[in-house]
Formats: structure tokens, C-alpha cells, sequence
């Protein structure tokens, strides 16, 4: 069987779920995965089987409609778009804006554009806006020849030359307005001027147990979500930091949460993933984003990390020892994780395998594999 390009794997996958809502589950509002997914599938070197996830995936669990539009919003009127920032039931609206942003710009000018005026609501979704966007960048950027999109000998190697298709302009559309329609500002602000690097703030985080029924549950989690600035060292977390290197502090927050997932096995095991494959997001789009942005997104990161922490921990677990622990235990090498989690083929166990793999790829360490391993055994595989 002749291998599957990334390009035409991944569009295909595109024109499948064009018609699945931003949000899916009965009764919940879970984001929409597939087209993270599947991006991630095609990357991974597999985009022969990216057709049949897509078909298991539309089925696993009813999509919600899109909100129906209401009225056009106007970017170059603040008085237009803002009051709809975080206004889900105008996710309709949001996407035609984006449609028509892209429609009469280059990507790379609206994602400039837009890109700081989203990045205080980064938590949209638990952070789906944002790494949504991403995944969709990096299928323009593939187009572009500028990156690439290969991480195996296997089928997709090299990049994409030519123009992006409207499946993946429409794509980069969605995610910004799946960012927009879920904006969640977080109170305060972030002063990178503090004296503790990374491992430094997290560890002077205190946390604070639930004395009560449910303890350590989603529900406890969504009403400090919902209150953060209520939460024991929240504003003095934001301004703990001492100012470093984006690129530096990126490769820090993905390898210290990545101790913190293993750290926390008792721990719902969904949500900590996004505390590294955000952070892993935001790195692939600071190279089509101006310089002076990338301090601000490393910022509002650490807001989001912050309020993640102090919102689904109690405690620090084994968050000391995770990586020790990780050095010590026997992992597979990432081409046999790659194969798990394809095999597996649940959607957040292939982004966290892939955004991981690249992370170890830039600056290695035990606990990446470690934690791709734990979430393949604590996450309920789909086949």
C-alpha cells in the first residue's frame, strides 16, 4: 500500500469533519478533538491510518451543533468584537470573522493580528483555543516549506510546497474563534520579575486540600477555575518568576509538568496533559509571531499554569521524586511510544505522545517518556 502524505492525510481528515461542531459529549462541553487528532496522527508518520481514526472518532461521542450566527462582528471596531470575547453562542459569528480575515490577508498577518488580542483568555477551553490554532499552523507553515512536518521514516516525510487548501485556512478559522467564543481572563497579571526559576515557583505554590466529599474531583476543579484569584498564593505565584528566555522557558514548563503529570496519578488523568501540550502549542507559533510577542505568551502560560495547579492539585504528590522516578523506570523509546499510542488511539494520548516527542527531541530528558507512558495506562484507551 503506497504511504499517505501528511498533506493529503491530513486534508482529507479536514473535509471528513467539516460539518462536527466546536464542542461534543452528552450533556458536557467538551472540545472538539479531531482535527488536533488527526494532525497529530499525520505528524507522527502515520497517515495511512488517519482516514480510519477520523471515522472512529465521529463516532465515539455526538458533536454539538455550531451557534447559529447572529450578527457580523466587525475587527476593526473594539467596540464590535470585544464585548463578544468568551461569549460562546457567538462562535458562528467569531468564525465568519476569521473567514474573512483570512480571506483578504496572509495567515501569518491575522495570527499577528489577533494573536494579542487572545492571549489573556489563553485557558479557553482549558487551553483547546490555543492548541487547536496550533495544530492548525503547523499544517500552514508545512505548506509554506518553512517547517518540517516529519518525525519518522515513515509515510509524510519532508514538507509541503504550494498553497494551503480552504480546509486549512478554515481550520486556522476555527481555532481562533473556538479561542475567541471560550476566552476565560484570569485575574492579575504576570511580573516575570521575581527571584525562582520554574521548578523554584512551582514548588512555593501551596495547595490547598478539599476537605469534603468529591475530593480531588472535576467538580471541585471547575468552581476553583471558576475563582482563582480566591485560591491561597494565586497573585503571589504571578509574580514569582525571574525573567529568562522564551525558547529556555518553554523546554522548563514542558519538562517540569511533565513530572508533575507523573506526580499525580490518583489525579482525573485528563487535564494535566494540556499544562504540556500547551506550552508545546505556543512553540510552534512564536517563529510567525513577531519577536515582541513571545515574552507575553511565555507570561500568560505561567498564569494558566499557575491557576492549573492550584485548581486540580491538592498537594505535590510526587512531584519532587518524579524525576527520579522517571530516570529509574524502564521506557520504551519514542518510536514504540509512537506505535502505543496509535494502537491506543485515544486523541489526548496522541497529541501528548507527539508534542513530548518533539520536546525530548529538543532538550532530552526521562520524564517525557515517562509521562507519555503513564498517560497511555492511566487514559482509557479508544480501540
Amino acid at each position: 500500500m503506497p504511504a499517505i502524505h501528511y498533506h493529503d492525510a491530513l486534508n482529507d481528515a479536514l473535509e471528513r469533519m467539516d460539518d462536527l461542531g466546536y464542542e461534543r459529549g452528552a450533556g458536557a462541553d467538551l472540545a472538539n478533538h479531531g482535527p488536533m487528532g488527526a494532525e497529530a496522527l499525520a505528524v507522527l508518520g502515520h497517515g495511512g491510518e488517519v482516514a480510519a481514526w477520523v471515522e472512529g472518532y465521529r463516532t465515539a461521542m455526538p458533536h454539538h451543533e455550531v451557534p447559529a450566527r447572529s450578527f457580523a462582528l466587525d475587527p476593526a471596531d473594539e467596540t464590535s468584537w470585544r464585548p463578544a470575547l468568551g461569549d460562546f453562542s457567538r462562535a458562528g459569528d467569531w468564525e465568519e470573522l476569521f473567514r474573512r480575515e483570512l480571506a483578504a490577508a496572509p495567515w501569518r498577518d491575522v495570527l499577528a493580528r489577533w494573536w494579542p488580542r487572545l492571549l489573556p483568555g489563553l485557558l479557553a477551553g482549558l487551553t483547546h483555543g490555543l492548541i487547536r490554532t496550533a495544530h492548525a499552523v503547523r499544517s500552514l507553515a508545512a505548506v509554506s516549506g518553512s517547517v518540517s512536518v516529519s518525525v519518522s521514516a515513515g509515510a509524510g516525510a519532508g514538507a509541503d510546497a504550494g498553497q494551503p487548501t480552504q480546509h486549512q485556512l478554515t481550520e486556522l478559522a476555527r481555532g481562533l474563534a473556538y479561542w475567541a467564543a471560550r476566552f476565560a481572563h484570569l485575574p492579575g497579571e504576570v511580573r516575570m520579575s521575581g527571584q525562582h526559576d520554574l521548578a523554584g515557583a512551582i514548588a512555593a505554590l501551596p495547595r490547598t486540600a478539599y476537605a469534603g466529599p468529591g475530593k480531588r474531583g472535576r467538580a471541585v476543579a471547575a468552581q476553583r477555575l471558576a475563582r482563582p484569584a480566591e485560591l491561597a498564593g494565586y497573585h503571589e505565584a504571578l509574580g514569582s518568576l525571574a525573567p529568562t528566555g522564551t525558547q529556555w522557558l518553554l523546554s522548563e514548563m514542558t519538562t517540569a509538568f511533565a513530572g508533575v503529570y507523573l506526580g499525580h496519578p490518583e489525579l482525573f488523568p485528563v487535564p494535566l496533559v494540556h499544562a504540556v501540550t500547551a506550552p508545546a502549542a505556543v512553540r510552534l507559533v512564536l517563529p510567525h509571531l513577531p519577536d515582541e510577542l513571545h515574552e507575553p505568551s511565555a507570561a500568560a502560560l505561567w498564569h494558566v499554569h499557575t491557576t492549573l495547579l492550584l485548581a486540580f492539585t491538592d498537594d505535590r504528590g510526587g512531584e519532587e521524586t518524579a524525576a527520579r522516578e522517571a530516570a529509574e523506570t524502564d521506557v520504551p523509546p519514542f518510536d514504540e511510544l509512537i506505535a502505543r499510542a496509535v494502537e491506543h488511539g485515544d486523541e489526548h494520548v496522541l497529541k501528548f505522545t507527539e508534542a513530548c516527542r518533539r520536546e525530548h527531541a529538543l532538550r532530552p530528558d526521562p520524564r517525557y517518556g515517562a509521562a507519555v507512558l503513564a498517560a497511555q495506562q492511566r487514559i482509557k484507551p479508544r480501540r
